[in-house]
């Protein structure tokens, strides 16, 4: 995979520190945004906000989408900021709304890190649906209003590292993987969660390339205790909005201390298993990606050390390259899932 650099973004694109030292007051404004995005038909960027600025002028086609159905204006009026303390927030400056969702891995749209952005302007995210099937009480398929109507929206800003050593601060919106997990009663037999992303080739023209490399549907994976701790978020926003089509809408899993490509984007099915699920990146190279794919910067890929990271954003003047944490820096609060592991064996 080739690595390019982002696109260059001016001083005053960056969201300012204020905006985000006083949270509370940013996500009402947040929500005020996002309603009144529901009677335009551009999503506003926090970073230019103060500006009265729109993405629509200036941003790829995939950002000039409608908003979604009125339902996700209502959720997103009441969204709980995230704490001023780890684990659910970092004191590390935000990385730019306009890298966040340009700056992508979504081999869906395709492969190089701007398809996402400039290909997703077709991609339907309402209405939505999940099917939820396996070791549980409650299996069936279910509207995504249906899935949310009982869940808080809350704020988390996570780390995000990427296997190809690049790695962004992103404030995302959503919920508790936990939370929606409780939902439909899995039974003792459920050790597994299993992910799999749309399949929509009329939208998505990553999936009708002849030169794909990924067997679709996308499929990922977590162990139930990884799925059940606190840090596993369910993120249906970012920046205090709605996700854009590129970044995973309408619903994408956050693993903050697993590797980027743990993180599934626009799912439509979750698999309660009582077996250990194939994912498509250890089916497609197994001594690349592993299964698990915890952070660690003691275990290199084949093509990328690990213990060194880019912090976006880069310019070709400006390259800020820092050391990386085992499990992202959230050790603390993940380590114990895996007392009796070998983490170079189990990667």
């Amino acid at each position: 995979m080739l690595i390019k650099k982002p696109s260059d973004i001016k001083p005053s694109e960056i969201t300012p520190e204020s905006v985000y030292k006083n949270r509370r007051e940013f996500m009402l404004d947040g929500s005020k945004l996002l309603l009144g995005a529901a009677a335009t038909s551009a999503l506003p960027s926090v970073a230019n906000a103060q500006n009265g600025d729109s993405l629509k002028a200036r941003a790829p086609a995939a950002m000039r989408r409608s908003p979604p159905a009125a339902w996700w204006a209502n959720k997103f009026q009441d969204i709980k900021p995230a704490p001023d303390s780890e684990p659910f927030f970092t004191g590390e400056s935000l990385t730019p709304y306009e890298d966040v969702t340009i700056y992508n891995n979504f081999y869906e749209f395709g492969m190089d890190k701007s398809d996402p952005a400039t290909r997703s302007g077709e991609f339907k995210t309402d209405p939505w649906s999940v099917e939820i099937t396996g070791e549980v009480s409650k299996p069936g398929t279910y509207h995504l209003e249906d899935i949310l109507k009982p869940v808080d929206l809350e704020e988390r800003i996570y780390r995000l590292r990427c296997v190809e050593a690049w790695s962004m601060v992103i404030p995302w919106i959503g919920f508790p993987l936990a939370d929606l997990i409780r939902q439909f009663e899995p039974t003792s037999k459920a050790k597994f969660v299993e992910f799999e992303t749309i399949i929509d080739a009329d939208t998505m023209p990553g999936i009708r390339s002849r030169t794909a490399i990924v067997s679709w549907p996308y499929r990922e994976g977590l162990r139930m205790d990884e799925a059940m701790n606190p840090l596993t978020f369910m993120a249906v926003g970012l920046y205090g909005s709605y996700l854009p089509s590129q970044n995973g809408a309408p619903m994408r899993l956050v693993v903050p201390w697993k590797y980027g490509f743990k993180s599934i984007k626009s799912i439509v099915k979750i698999n309660f298993r009582e077996t250990q699920p194939n994912t498509t990146w250890n089916d497609l190279q197994a001594n690349e990606y592993g299964f698990y794919a915890n952070v660690n910067p003691a275990v290199h890929h084949p093509r990328w050390r690990q213990d060194m990271e880019r912090r976006l954003p880069q310019t070709l003047f400006s390259r800020r390259v820092i050391e990386t944490r085992l499990f992202n820096g959230y050790g603390e609060h993940v380590a114990h899932m895996y007392d009796d592991m070998d983490l170079a064996q189990y990667y």
